[in-house]
């Protein structure tokens, strides 16, 4: 993303080709970038004068904005050497530092590092100015990551003070974000929020420039995201979509046919639209994903690899990831699992995820693996408490499908632990007790209507009808087969509507079983032969051989065993066999 030039460029009188510069500099005012580039790029083919840096700065803006990244980094090395032949340190500095974050974005982590050490250089011994806000910013997220917070947060406040300095709204506001984000990973939650929505207000306003606006949409929503902050994300992301959106009327160009699809992203900006129009959308899946609107979910996955910049490609990833999730719950697994490996192509580990996706394949052993690496690998979980979570909730679930007790009840309760008062992660924290507390035979019923409570005042749909087959388990253990009937007609509506085909094929199943039946529960004959080796120990391996079928099939029987019963672990169906003498 191109930093903003921070000084007006100066004119120059005389030549025809200098009215096109001059033209060309009022566009950049205006932030017509691409007006901007065609004149500057036109001029400078036959240059009568040569641009000048302050130009070639303007001309490197403008290309980053009409998606040409390359151009933007060619034209911000010649800046550079304008400004170092002109002795202009302020210049270079900002130069350097721009050229240290562009390089960094295209994934050349060496050359970033020697443009921040020019940065620095060229800026450490001026007095006090605008550029080295730039600085104090790169400082504070150097600190985070060695794990120095203290250091981090001088330094935001060393940026507040060059920014208040300055005048600059731009730099104010990208400095209060900066604190928010440090104080956030030190617990501070209120406080950063506080600062975060200061931020956010000059935005919403309109006071910043365009460049300072797409950043601080980008950084909020994947803070808030980070953070389980769901009603900002809800709101920012809508109020980011609308300032996207195109300037043109009509339909933009065509979109690959799937999120999942094979063969290489196009990721190019067209010129014209705004470069961080696929950031944003890329936020608005995961937003849509949780708001169970899933089909227009896929489809802005879909949107979004195509828009998503060179220097984004996280984005795109975490578009993938959300696509394979909505697939997997659809039913649809070898798409999730096209998804998934694209997601891991451009750079995420595409976990709970895939974990998930395996133990509905039937490869326990493959899900128990990847969610605990997961869990191994997260660096730091303070910078992302939801990610955190959602592995939690998995490692809860897979460990309870494998039938390891203690496991599932260590899991629920780190998740209870981190989840504190935020709405969405007490939710996911509630949901795993009830589910460990249900399998194990203890009240179950508390934590799982305070679940239940806490995902429909979220608006969470999926989630909410999960806990409700939970909850119809529950009632009926508790011999209140009319409560357990009503969630399972609620469950399976919502099921529907959603297109969780296997989800909704268990609820049915649940509701149509009966005493129409011979064996207890409705189950078949095969079912009720899978049933008792359960209850004898036998793990999927065991039992395949044993009847001479897949492991694969038995998983489906151990499924449909499941959902007939109404119960969510091995332990609990082979309860449920002692009771109704199946064992």
């Amino acid at each position: 993303m191109s930093a903003p030039t921070l000084r007006t460029p100066a004119g120059t009188a005389g030549t025809a080709g200098v009215d096109a510069v001059e033209r060309a500099r009022d566009a950049a005012a205006r932030e017509s970038w691409p007006e901007a580039y065609a004149l500057l790029r036109a001029h400078d083919r036959h240059p009568s004068p040569a641009l000048t840096a302050d130009d070639l700065s303007v001309l490197a803006d403008a290309a980053w904005w009409s998606g040409h990244v390359d151009e933007s980094v060619t034209a911000r090395l010649r800046a550079h050497a304008g400004y170092l032949a002109a002795g202009d340190h302020r210049g270079a500095g900002l130069a350097s530092w721009w050229l240290h974050y562009e390089y960094r974005g295209l994934g050349r982590p060496a050359a970033a590092s020697g443009w921040l050490h020019r940065a620095r250089h060229h800026l450490a011994d001026l007095p006090p100015c605008p550029e080295q806000c730039f600085l104090a910013w790169t400082d504070a997220e150097e600190a985070e990551q060695h794990g120095d917070p203290a250091a981090a947060l001088a330094a935001t406040h060393r940026m507040t003070r060059l920014a208040l300095r300055s005048g600059s709204p731009d730099l104010l506001a990208l400095s209060r974000q900066a604190e928010s984000a440090v104080l956030l990973a030190q617990g501070r939650r209120a406080d950063a929020l506080a600062l975060l929505d200061d931020a956010m207000c000059a935005v919403g306003a309109g006071e910043l420039t365009g460049m300072f606006t797409g950043w601080l949409y980008c950084l909020a929503l994947t803070q808030c995201m980070e953070a389980a902050d769901f009603g900002r994300a809800v709101e920012w992301t809508d109020a980011a979509m609308e300032w996207c959106a195109p300037p043109w009327s009509g339909r933009p160009p065509a979109a690959p046919d799937a999120a999942g699809a094979a063969g290489t992203l196009p990721m190019t900006v067209p010129s014209g639209e705004n470069p961080f129009r696929g950031v944003c959308r890329a936020h608005r899946v995961q937003v849509l994903d949780l708001l169970g609107l899933w089909e227009l979910a896929e489809e802005e996955a879909r949107l979004a690899c195509r828009e998503v910049p060179v220097d984004c490609l996280e984005s795109a990833a975490a578009a993938y990831y959300a696509a394979g999730d909505v697939q997997r719950r659809q039913g649809r697994l070898d798409a999730a699992a096209e998804s998934y490996a694209h997601a891991h192509e451009l750079g995420r580990i595409p976990q709970p995820g895939l974990a998930l996706l395996r133990l509905a394949q039937g490869r326990s052993d493959a899900a128990v693996a990847g969610v605990a690496l997961a869990l191994a690998c997260q660096s730091d979980p303070r910078h992302d408490l939801l990610g955190r979570a959602r592995l939690l909730a998995a490692r809860t679930e897979v460990a309870l499908a494998v039938r390891d007790a203690p496991g599932a009840a260590e899991a629920a309760e780190q998740l209870a632990s981190l989840a504190g008062d935020v709405p969405l992660l007490r939710a996911m924290a509630d949901t795993a007790e009830g589910a460990v507390a249900l399998s194990a035979g203890r009240a179950a019923l508390p934590h799982l209507r305070r679940a239940l409570g806490g995902w429909l005042q979220l608006r969470v749909p999926y989630e909410a009808a999960q806990v409700r087959m939970l909850l119809a388990a529950a009632c009926r253990a508790a011999g209140d087969e009319e409560a357990a009937r009503l969630e399972l007609a609620a469950a399976r509506a919502a099921f529907e509507r959603l297109g969780a085909v296997p989800d909704a094929r268990r609820a049915a199943a649940l509701l149509s079983g009966g005493a129409r039946r011979r064996l207890p529960g409705g189950l078949t004959a095969r079912e009720a032969e899978v049933l008792r080796l359960v209850a004898a120990g036998g793990t999927n391996r065991d039992i395949a051989h044993a009847l001479v079928i897949s492991e694969h099939t038995v998983a489906r029987h151990l499924n449909n065993i499941f959902a007939k019963l109404g119960v969510g672990s091995r332990a609990a169906a082979t309860a449920y066999a002692y009771a109704h003498g199946l064992a």
